[in-house]
């Protein structure tokens, strides 16, 4: 089966941050369950606006403008003198952007990465709990013809 571009670079992204420092493995795309205690700080990484460029390069080629968002949960534990969950997450939203823009062509996917925002968001819970969504906005190219390559 043939994945778009877009769909490339999302698991690309999956693949290279699982391997982070302190995540374990917990990186997910689209996740809807919540997360339990133990699986903080955990990655969620879902696709955002992405749009084709109004002004053609050329009559076989599409300039393409996605944002990514990457968002971080992290959940700290009430009087047990644990970190914050801005604090659990700090280490790792550092290495999410070392990784991202020491390859800002994404294994080749791309034609360059920017970093947009960074947007910490409280969530409810019996526990301190954090969302720290990451935007960033991903060039890449595709055939007219063909969304994947």
């Amino acid at each position: 089966m043939t994945t778009t571009k877009s769909e490339q670079i999302l698991a690309y992204l999956a693949t290279e941050l699982a391997d982070l420092d302190g995540v374990s493995g917990r990186v997910y795309r689209s996740r809807t369950e919540a997360f339990s205690r133990n699986e903080s700080p955990s990655v969620i990484i879902e696709p955002s606006t992405d749009t084709a460029s109004s002004q053609p390069v050329s009559t076989c080629y599409i300039d393409w403008t996605f944002q990514v968002l990457i968002a971080i949960f992290s959940k700290g534990v009430h009087g047990l003198g644990q970190d914050s969950p801005d604090q659990i997450a700090d280490p790792v939203i550092h290495a999410i952007h070392d990784l991202v823009m020491t390859d800002r062509t994404l294994g080749g996917l791309a034609m360059d990465v920017w970093p947009l925002s960074r947007d910490p968001q409280i969530v409810s819970s019996e526990d301190p709990s954090m969302v720290t969504v990451l935007t960033y906005q991903v060039r890449y190219r595709t055939s007219l013809l063909d969304l994947g390559a």
